[in-house]
């Protein structure tokens, strides 16, 4: 059309007006403003209506004659007279306006006279066609035209300058001008004939939809509104590619979009929500004055309120999916950020068509960045977003892109929860995974939605995880400021506590699912580290995305960043900030608390999660179910786990559970370390090395143990022990994984180096300290020796299914029934016995029960010579009775085999050989020698024992009882072998009065006084108390004379029946016997003799030999 053709993309709107004087009016602005006015827009179309869609002839409106406008009232018509009478106040009806927008506005139930409405069309029509009507808009708006540049340069009596004022109305502030623009307006919007343009541009579509006849009198004035409602909903379906859904013409669609911008200021002029929201105006927004989108928000706010009607709901849900097309339908909106747009440049993307930005989601993305970046956005326009943000996660329906996506999952598991939010957390329930599985484009439309929403920056913007979390947020947050990002930080340190209630727990992980897959989400985590992650993840603006580096990734590259040390090898390693590094350890504290928030370890280990995992439920548990199936992953979910359990060794405070259970010991052991704001891995050594304080609670204990079975897997997951030996360990331990061989290899070189007493030991001191430590934790507990564990389990079960893991307490009971192993078992038994034996401080159950005896008699002692200093205290009086007895157990111990024993080895690594050969050649290296070796010792070395073995000697004493009742019933002992070691243990005592440890203790007395200068050993202090008890000037004590007597009675006795078992042992006996001189007299009687025999002998059978070679 010729009048609208200086405005391609704005529809120009036929508007007129006809105002009269209003009683009580007499200022001369208002008699400028009243006087009668007319416009003709139109020149081609003076009086004709357009053709009517129902055939194709034009329909010319019959107008009534032209009467003098000064005089002419609509309330002297009699088509009119009944309905005004009934319908409208009697002081309006000198005014033709109050009394066309008191029909107008009538209710809808209200029926007028066809003849009247017609008459009212007829009415506005030829109102239309004055000429008159600019030149009016010229007097009462001179200022306002003046100060609009667009207006003023508008081309004069061809109706532009009119429709260039309804646009830029909301810049008037001329009240006169402004009324004048406004009455006009609400007239024009009354009927969508009247808007210039619009029939032509939609015909085609609103009879391709059914949205009604465009014929004059075949729709009343309120059906007006909703041929523009039908178009409107016609363009959503369109927007949502409903089945079905009609391709609207591009004109038609401009048509419609500037109608709803028009209409935005006063919902007056959406005539089908104005009449669909009346009542519901009345009941929520009754003290809300109209103007510049007011109601509109006030009846958003109430949409869904019960007592909302649905009718008023529906159109208010249209209204809103346009504003979501073009922010300018949101009067409030568009007036509000106007400056900002312009400012960050949101509207001049030449990269996307004009309809993309013209979107509210690029609005809101745009200006978000804006504030995230920290630009200054204006107030006004934050709170603006705030409610359109809000908008958009109340109801789905806004969105197309899940409307489109998201169809099947609403309807087979969202259907009904429309309301509040519901709808769009359920759906992110199923994206979860908790509810069955979710359409790709699904799941990036609910991402899509919760970045433009950006609930992480207020809470409140979620209604119902608002609604939810009331309750926890006033007790356990209520000291964060109200709208505070960290208030969702606050619920998730709150999460699976106390404070923490089911349906807040289930909104929070919903939202937090989405959020962690984007680390901009974050708004703290953003701000605190977008500069490192532009330096070192090559990221991009907040909202700009990139192929090469999503946004999950770009987490992933700050942690990997936050946890490296400023050199690792030889190459430079660029560091996160300060205030960054403490943002990102507080996400991973809270992605601890649940596996799904892990994007990248989800992905990566779904199917491992499904195999190994599916009923791993409770909090916490799927990562420990990974962590304990690391060895059967596959290897992209092996290494992402092992990369998350490498990072807890070295800041054990991600592990959020574990560190609530652990609280009360962490108060009392631990928090000087727990309050270091590094964690280098020493909180779990001292949680380690505390987990049997009194403190110590179950979940606390099994978390660390469980921690620990994990660490055992690759020495990796030990931050210190990593630190301390990773050049050893390449360098002496290369290709080897698991910790505990790793210990074992590092544990081996020492020891080796040690016995070999080289200069320089090839394991670095820093690492031997670590690994001190390590084996000291591995002694504590069965299932961290797995070669042992796996050996032994079967007997474990068999003879040791009662007692309780830890203390090292099965390991104890596999030692007490070592006999009854099997023999896998018994020798791995045995050879955790024989490196204990040579380092006592890795005996767990010694160090517990003696610790306090260790601290009183052996606080100057080596460790390795540890329980040599226990045997040697162990008859003191002070020594406590349950370590005295764990000291007799390991004694007993010793003297099963040789090996056991590292001071008699040292101290007889010459003899053995030499006197136990034959026993040594018939063992094999996984048996036992059942104390042979000891007991060949003794027999072929007895008198040299003390001597040698001085102090090990000492430390073999016991009470004695036992083998006091043997000696002195040994005539009644039966049984050969044992009466043969009785002999034995005689002839030993013998050797020094160490050995017998009834005589030493009951002539303790003596020995002082009357042998204190004699050396003990070689049988003399035992030699000197005999010649005590000969000589009658020396008194004995009675007990030590008695027990004397008693010796030398068993020795006699032991003398006569014990078999000599060599020539050197028959000539000790003989020496030793106290008739020696006789026996050797005999001896040297009969070498006499034999040899007198041998001469006479001799000379008979010469004789005889001699007679014989004669003959």
């Amino acid at each position: 059309m010729a009048a609208c053709r200086r405005v391609p993309l704005l529809l120009l709107m036929c508007v007129f007006l006809y105002m009269h004087p209003i009683r009580g009016q007499k200022s001369a602005n208002s008699v400028k403003a009243n006087t009668a006015v007319r416009v003709n827009i139109q020149a081609q179309n003076q009086a004709a209506v357009p053709a009517a869609v129902n055939g194709g002839s034009p329909v010319v409106a019959a107008s009534p004659p032209r009467r003098r406008t000064s005089g002419w009232k609509l309330a002297e018509e009699g088509a009119c007279r009944e309905d005004l009478t009934r319908l409208c106040p009697k002081h309006s009806w000198n005014n033709n306006l109050a009394v066309l927008e008191c029909l107008q506005d009538r209710k809808e139930e209200t029926e007028i006279a066809a003849d009247c409405n017609h008459l009212l069309w007829n009415y506005k029509l030829n109102l239309t066609t004055d000429p008159k009507f600019e030149s009016v808009a010229v007097e009462v708006c001179k200022t306002t035209i003046s100060d609009i540049k667009e207006c003023a340069a508008e081309e004069r009596g061809k109706g532009y300058l009119v429709s260039c004022l309804v646009d830029h109305r909301g810049n008037i502030t001329e009240y006169q001008c402004n009324q004048y623009i406004t009455k006009m307006t609400s007239i024009v919007f009354s009927d969508y004939r009247l808007i210039c343009g619009f029939m032509d541009n939609c015909r085609e579509d609103i009879n391709s939809l059914h949205c009604g006849s465009i014929s004059t009198g075949e729709k009343d004035v309120h059906s007006q509104g909703e041929v523009i409602a039908c178009l409107e909903k016609g363009l959503v379906r369109e927007a949502e590619e409903q089945p079905g859904a009609h391709a609207i013409r591009p004109d038609c669609k401009k048509a419609i979009m500037r109608v709803a911008e028009l209409s935005s200021d006063d919902f007056h002029l959406d005539r089908y929500l104005y009449f669909s929201c009346r009542e519901d105006r009345e009941r929520f927004c009754e003290n809300t004055p109209a103007g510049e989108g007011r109601v509109y928000k006030c009846l958003f706010n109430h949409k869904f309120e019960e007592a909302m009607s649905e009718k008023c709901r529906e159109a208010l849900t249209t209204r809103q999916k346009l504003i979501t097309q073009d922010y300018k339908v949101s009067y409030s909106l568009a007036k509000a950020c106007k400056t900002d747009l312009r400012k960050y440049r949101c509207s001049v993307d030449t990269n996307m068509p004009r309809a993309r930005e013209a979107r509210l989601s690029y609005l809101l993305l745009c200006l978000e960045s804006a504030v995230h970046r920290g630009r200054t956005v204006s107030g006004e326009c934050q709170g603006e977003m705030l409610d359109y943000r809000r908008m958009l996660m109340e109801d789905f329906s806004l969105s197309p892109e899940i409307v489109l996506h998201c169809r099947g999952e609403i309807e087979a598991h969202c259907s009904g929860l429309h309301r509040k939010g519901r709808t769009l957390h359920c759906l992110m329930r199923v994206g979860r995974g908790d509810m069955g599985t979710i359409d790709n484009l699904c799941q990036k439309a609910l991402q899509t939605l919760i970045q433009e929403a950006d609930p992480g920056a207020d809470y409140r913007i979620d209604r119902a995880l608002n609604e939810a979390c009331e309750s926890v947020i006033q007790t356990a947050c209520k000291h964060i400021r109200n709208g505070d990002p960290m208030i969702l930080s606050c619920l998730m340190e709150h999460l699976y506590t106390e404070k923490m209630v089911e349906d807040c727990e289930h909104r929070l992980l919903e939202l937090q699912y989405f959020i962690a897959r984007d680390w901009k989400l974050d708004p703290i985590l953003y701000k605190k580290c977008q500069g490192d992650a532009s330096r070192l993840c090559h990221a991009h603006g907040w909202n700009e995305t990139s192929e090469m580096m999503p946004p999950g990734a770009i987490f992933s590259c700050l942690y990997r960043h936050a946890y490296r040390t400023e050199e690792q090898g030889r190459r430079y390693i660029l560091m996160l900030s300060r205030d960054c590094k403490v943002e990102v350890q507080r996400i991973l504290h809270q992605r601890a608390l649940d596996v799904k928030l892990d994007p990248e370890l989800q992905r990566r280990c779904m199917t491992d999660l499904g195999k190994w995992c599916s009923e791993k439920t409770e909090s916490g548990q799927e990562l420990e179910c990974l962590q304990d199936h690391l060895e059967e992953l596959v290897s992209e979910c092996r290494d992402v786990v092992g990369n998350l359990t490498e990072l807890a060794s070295e800041d054990i405070q991600i592990e959020t559970l574990l560190m609530r259970a652990c609280e009360p010991v962490i108060q009392s052991h631990c928090h000087e370390v727990a309050d270091n704001q590094i964690d280098t891995g020493d909180l779990m050594e001292c949680l380690v090395q505390n987990k049997h304080q009194k403190e110590m609670n179950d979940k606390c204990a099994v978390g660390v143990t469980h921690f620990q079975l994990v660490q055992i897997k690759d020495f990796r997951f030990s931050y210190k022990f990593k630190m301390a030996c990773k050049e050893d360990v390449l360098k002496l331990c290369p290709n080897i994984k698991k910790k505990v061989d790793v210990v074992l290899c590092l544990s081996t070189t020492v020891r080796n180096d040690t016995l070999q007493d080289v200069k320089e030991q090839r394991v670095s001191v820093k690492c031997r300290k670590q690994l001190r430590v390590e084996e000291l934790e591995m002694s504590e507990d069965v299932r961290l020796e797995p070669e042992l564990y796996d050996s032994c389990k079967q007997d474990i079960g068999r003879l040791c299914q009662n007692v309780a893991f830890g203390n090292a307490q099965v390991i104890e009971c596999l030692k007490e029934n070592k006999r009854q192993l099997t023999q896998r078992c018994h020798h791995r038994v045995f050879k955790l016995q024989e490196v204990e034996m040579m380092d006592p401080e890795l005996d767990f159950q010694l160090m517990r029960v003696c610790k306090q005896m260790i601290r009183r008699f052996c606080t100057e002692a080596d460790a390795k010579n540890m329980l040599q200093c226990l045997k040697q205290n162990k008859n003191s009086e002070l020594m406590d009775p349950k370590c005295k007895q764990m000291i007799t157990k390991r004694q007993i111990t010793q003297n099963t085999d040789y090996r056991l024993n590292p001071v008699l080895r040292k101290s007889c690594k010459a003899d053995i050989p030499k006197f136990c050969q034959n026993i040594l050649n018939k063992a094999t290296g996984d048996s036992e020698l059942e104390g042979q070796v000891v007991s060949c010792l003794k027999l072929k070395y007895a008198d040299q024992i003390s001597r040698l073995c001085p102090e090990e000697a000492a430390a073999q004493e016991q009470t004695g009882q036992v083998e006091e009742c043997l000696k002195v019933n040994l005539l009644k002992i039966k049984v050969e072998g044992c009466k043969k070691e009785v002999l034995n243990i005689l002839k030993e005592s013998k050797a020094d009065i160490f050995v017998d440890p009834v005589l030493h203790t009951a002539c303790a007395l003596d020995i002082k006084h009357q042998c204190a200068a004699i050396p003990p050993g070689r049988g003399r202090q035992m030699s000197c108390l005999m010649e005590a008890l000969q000589d009658k000037r020396v008194r004995l004590q009675p007990e030590c004379k008695k027990r004397l007597q008693d010796r030398i009675d068993m020795w006699s006795y032991a003398a006569k029946v014990a078999p000599a078992e060599g020539f050197s042992d028959l000539a000790m006996q003989v020496m030793t016997s106290p008739s020696k001189t006789y026996i050797l007299a005999m001896i040297g009687l009969s070498v006499c003799i034999l040899f007198l025999f041998g001469l006479l002998c001799g000379r008979m059978t010469k004789r005889l030999m001699q007679e014989q070679k004669d003959r």
